[in-house]
């Protein structure tokens, strides 16, 4: 049977997902994914089957997880439009004791009023039980009317038996309703001292919609049933869905990476984690205080848990680059010859900018400008003003961490610096009280010297690569392993660039190198730039003999069967050249749009053994960064003596943590929009908003009541961005490659590292 074309009236997005064949007078449909056929049922069986639910269709086991979880959202919102219609059906005919409320509203001149969609379900309020949908009413006041027994249905009234309902006076009976429904929200977060972020959770709209599609009905869960039967099948769902992961590790590989942290108590946990392109899975946790200084004890603990992940799986583990693990880690690579220990890129960025931060002339910008944002940050009518003359822009910015926030919240203030100076120089800020204190005048005199703002750009220019590393070690969205080298490549080539002089450019790189001295050769990191054609190809000449070196060395390592190590060079030739499918016009447009590894394998058939271990590297991530710990009670699990509630405990947070990953998984956002004086952001931002040590009347107003309502709807608030495309192309300064020093470099470098 040959496949018939779906036309573009069939909306529903499973249609995408299958293929249509005619059979004699009948249609059938075909799954793209297992290859399953249905004799009918239709589309919706169609969806079923791929979002796994049970009932008219068997499971789909081949479809992409994201594709499954899209499948099931549709199904549940078909179901909560037609348990709305029943029960629109059923009750409406209760709605006439509104009369008179209604009537009140829809008496006011409102004959130009056009009914507006809101962003949430409209709703009408009745004994305060009652919610109709204000989009439905309508729908069936113009149905009525269509058959006579309504007006022109073009009116901007709606007459339900006998009551004319206005647009407007639906929407602001919706209003009530949601007000409503928002403080019980809210009563209910305060009464447990949850953090507010928790309204973030893609599972919190779902808990909503799943609430709604079950009606007036619904049983809440009980204390017994979270703990016990819930918890148990959300476990078994988490645990099938890493399985389902697991399988592409075959293909791809995994990293094996460990997170360190330590509790206000002073006790040490680590978490392991295994990350593949497809997602990253929380493996286990354990408290580590007695062994965290044992170089042996964390060999035998990474050993473990490699073993445990499977020793052909593993291409690297990448840990914190303290000395224990250092030593752990290359203890660990000599006795398993075919890993990598590899330290986290994104902490030792960040160490860089501890480090650029900690030089004098930095480190008295940063105060000054601190001075800035304290003061405004502490009263409510300076920062309200701040908001309007930004157009909602904060001038704090929150980034990786500590160190990160300071260069990226130098970056903000640099491109809002306009808008600053006209604010202080308005009459506006003339006449405002806090202009004529200590802070305000302080202020003025930063934001009105050139010089504070020259030093601000200088330093904006040397660190924005360093920042831009970061936000590439820590993407949702591809893979780091083919763009952390050329990143720092970038970074050393623009302050190089900016400060010209060897003697000056040379303090920032001994800083750099000294920090990353474990990376910039490291064989992993050296092939990703090498397998990376967008990269390799654009290089001028000879390649550095070091990024060969370390393109062979991953060869030998990765590779244990000689033949095909000899395989691969010879293939090595083919990719130099451009030779067969790698020289099309498509695969050379294609350099630069599809991430690397799928460039290979789209186009490099021609040499499968390079292929598969090009695919295996480049699909490796650089950072140990995990989620959020802040409310994960790994404390109560390790206090806890009872091994059966332990391993309850221990359960909680293995749905927990995997829950949180994946719910990054195909998100477009790389951070949610967080209020610099939040409580859930004030860690990265504490020294940039907090007060002085002045008495609390020197803060006159300070009512946060009084702020203006947030608005992350501004200026700088561009499309999303590819921070890879600013890598450019290019790569031919040996000095870079080669990080030449001389004595006197050294030393410079030495004192600003011991300032």
């Amino acid at each position: 049977m040959e496949p018939v074309p779906i036309t573009p009236q069939k909306h529903d997005p499973a249609w995408k997902h299958c293929q249509m064949f005619k059979n004699g007078e009948r249609m059938q449909l075909k799954c793209i994914y297992c290859g399953k056929m249905f004799k009918g049922g239709g589309i919706h069986r169609i969806k079923e089957h791929l979002a796994g639910q049970k009932g008219n269709a068997s499971t789909c086991l081949c479809v992409p997880n994201d594709i499954r979880v899209q499948m099931q959202q549709s199904l549940d919102g078909v179901v909560v439009k037609k348990r709305k219609k029943q029960k629109i059906e059923e009750e409406v005919m209760n709605i006439t004791p509104i009369a008179s409320d209604v009537h009140l509203i829809a008496n006011q001149d409102v004959e130009n009023t056009e009914i507006q969609l809101i962003g949430v379900p409209n709703a009408v309020e009745t004994n305060s039980s009652l919610l109709v949908n204000s989009e439905d009413v309508v729908d069936r006041s113009i149905q009525r009317r269509k058959r006579g027994t309504g007006k022109n249905p073009t009116s901007n009234s709606a007459n339900i038996d006998g009551v004319s309902i206005n647009g407007t006076a639906l929407a602001l009976c919706s209003k009530k309703v949601d007000n409503q429904v928002h403080m019980a929200i809210g009563r209910f977060l305060y009464d447990i001292g949850a953090p507010l972020d928790a309204v973030n959770s893609v599972y919190f709209q779902q808990m909503i919609a799943a609430i709604v599609s079950g009606g007036s009905g619904v049983v809440p869960p009980s204390y017994h049933d979270l703990r016990g039967w819930v918890l148990k099948d959300s476990f078994e769902e988490v645990r099938n869905d890493i399985d389902k992961c697991k399988e592409t590790w075959f293909r791809t590989g995994c990293s094996v990476l460990v997170d360190q942290w330590s509790t206000e108590t002073g006790r040490t946990f680590l978490s392991f984690f295994a990350y593949c392109p497809e997602r990253t899975v929380f493996l286990k946790s354990l408290d580590a205080s007695e062994i965290i200084n044992s170089w042996e004890d964390l060999y035998e603990l990474l050993k473990q848990v490699v073993e445990e992940v499977g020793v052909e799986h593993v291409l690297q583990v990448i840990s914190p680059g303290e000395e224990q693990y250092f030593v752990a880690g290359r203890r660990l690579a000599d006795t398993i010859p075919t890993l990598y220990w590899t330290p986290c890129a994104a902490r030792t960025v960040d160490l860089v900018l501890e480090d650029f931060g900690n030089l004098e002339w930095i480190s008295t910008v940063i105060e000054q400008a601190r001075c800035i944002t304290s003061f405004v940050y502490n009263h409510s009518v300076v920062l309200n003003m701040v908001r309007r003359y930004t157009f909602g822009n904060d001038i704090v910015e929150p980034a990786f961490s500590h160190f990160a926030t300071n260069f990226a919240t130098l970056k903000q203030m640099v491109d809002l610096k306009h808008n600053l100076q006209a604010m202080v120089t308005s009459q506006e800020w003339m006449d405002c009280l806090y202009a004529k204190k200590k802070g305000g005048l302080e202020m003025l005199d930063y934001v009105s010297n050139q010089t504070f703002w020259s030093s601000c750009e200088l330093i904006v220019r040397l660190t924005i690569p360093l920042l831009q590393v970061l936000r590439i070690v820590g993407s949702n969205k591809r893979p780091a392993m083919g763009y952390v080298y050329a990143g720092i490549y970038r970074a050393k080539e623009t302050i190089k660039k900016e400060l010209v002089k060897r003697e000056d450019y040379m303090v920032y790189w001994n800083i750099m190198d000294h920090r990353w001295e474990q990376l910039w050769h490291h064989p992993l990191h050296a092939a990703g730039f090498y397998l990376n054609p967008k990269f390799f190809y654009s290089i001028q000449g000879d390649i550095h003999s070091k990024i060969l070196s370390g393109m062979f060395d991953c060869i030998e390592r990765l590779v244990s069967d000689t033949k095909v190590q000899d395989k691969i060079i010879k293939e090595i030739n083919s990719y130099k050249t451009a030779a067969g499918d790698f020289g099309r016009k498509m695969a050379v447009r294609a350099r630069d749009s599809l991430l690397p590894a799928e460039w290979w394998s789209t186009y490099g058939g021609g040499c499968p053994n390079l292929t598969r271990l090009a695919i295996r590297i480049l699909t490796q991530t650089c950072s140990s960064m995990g989620c959020k710990r802040n409310k994960i009670p790994f404390e109560q699990i390790h206090n806890t003596r009872n091994y059966v509630e332990r391993q309850r405990l221990s359960d909680l947070v293995f749905v927990h943590y995997n829950l949180r990953l994946r719910e990054k998984v195909g998100t477009s956002k790389e951070q949610d929009f967080i209020d610099p004086i939040s409580f859930e952001g004030i860690s990265l931002v504490e020294d940039w908003v907090r007060a002085k040590d002045m008495y609390m009347e020197d803060y006159g107003n300070s009512d946060w009541m009084a702020l203006d309502r947030c608005s992350i709807n501004s200026m700088l608030i561009r499309p999303p961005k590819d921070e890879t495309e600013d890598l450019g192309e290019g790569f031919d300064d040996y000095e870079i490659f080669s990080c030449m020093k001389d004595g006197d470099d050294d030393n410079a470098g030495e004192k600003v590292l011991n300032h």
